[in-house]
């Protein structure tokens, strides 16, 4: 058959599942726990480090452009807090706690999403609690991560979104938030399928999480493996997850058309990650049409079947989006 794609009308139709709106997209954040601060990442160019004070500044132009959502990290600026528990993560006074309640009052009605997750706090720099040998704790690290999951909830997160990939922690938490209420009101976005990628690296020097010793295998996902990515995100959504991920984005697209066609009730995330950020900025920066450049990575990801995209392209997108009606279509 031939199909005329000559008007734009036609390449309208043929286009119109990977249209972008403003409601598509996350923004992360990366929460100082120095509340005035304004730190440039040099490994991400246009992403800072931002402490509270500074939050209100940043996010009033982006709300007026349509923002709907960002997703809260902590960042601290020493290890000498940090333990094998990871006791700074819910920390009261702490960078996450303080920033949720900071933009749900300021900001009722953003969307509010918190990582969840230990490598940021603790002394090793692993997703969970280190026994003596150095494998992880299981048992004791799904308590932490649920009993840090109810201190957002708390705090204010509509969304919390549990990026260790510990078997069982959606469970867990499912379980904390029913015995404090507030299971029906809060919504898991799961990192369910989080691959063992060599795109992190830019993330780890923003937030000071890179492991201390070995590596994040043994727990993360093989990345030629697609079947372990529809097991545990199959998992995940059987224990109560509301919305599934895959991380990271670009390199793992077949993961995301698999999982919408296995579960296409559910809603899918996809992270574009900051490996994946850094390399698109530095081609795009130096070609001649920056926004085709990073509007076709993120059209590739709704046409791979992602609802929603986490991008520190955001603020950029927004611009555009504000400049175009609200939406952008190939």
């Amino acid at each position: 058959a031939v199909v005329s794609t000559q008007s734009t009308g036609l390449r309208g139709w043929w286009n119109s599942r990977s249209r972008l709106t403003s409601e598509d997209l996350i923004l992360p954040l990366f929460v100082s726990e120095n509340k005035d601060a304004h730190e440039p990442i040099p490994s991400m160019p246009g992403v800072d480090r931002m402490g509270v004070n500074r939050l209100e500044e940043f996010i009033v132009p982006l709300i007026e452009m349509g923002l709907r959502s960002v997703l809260v990290f902590g960042v601290l600026n020493s290890d000498d807090c940090k333990d094998n528990v990871g006791s700074p993560a819910d920390d009261e006074n702490g960078p996450v706690i303080l920033a949720t309640k900071f933009v749900r009052r300021r900001f009722p009605n953003l969307l509010v999403c918190c990582d969840v997750c230990l490598c940021e706090y603790t002394s090793h720099g692993h997703c969970g609690i280190l026994q003596p040998d150095g494998y992880i704790d299981i048992a004791a690290t799904l308590k932490r991560l649920s009993a840090v999951a109810c201190a957002y909830v708390k705090a204010g997160a509509n969304v919390v979104a549990p990026s260790d990939m510990m078997p069982n922690r959606i469970r867990e938490i499912k379980q904390g938030l029913k015995d404090m209420g507030t299971d029906c009101r809060t919504c898991i976005m799961s990192y369910s399928s989080k691959f063992s990628s060599s795109m992190y690296g830019p993330f780890r020097d923003a937030c000071k999480s890179g492991p201390k010793s070995g590596d994040r295998k043994t727990y993360q996902l093989p990345v030629g493996s697609a079947q372990l990515g529809l097991l545990t995100t199959k998992r995940d959504i059987e224990e109560g997850a509301d919305i599934v991920m895959v991380k990271p984005g670009m390199w793992y697209l077949d993961i995301v058309n698999s999982i919408k066609t296995a579960h296409p009730h559910h809603l899918v995330a996809v992270y574009q990650v900051s490996g994946e950020y850094a390399m698109i900025h530095d081609y795009a920066t130096k070609s001649e049409n920056f926004e085709q450049v990073v509007s076709e990575a993120l059209f590739s990801m709704k046409r791979a079947g992602a609802d929603i995209i986490i991008s520190y392209f955001t603020p950029t997108v927004l611009k555009w989006l504000f400049q175009n009606g609200g939406v952008l279509a190939p």
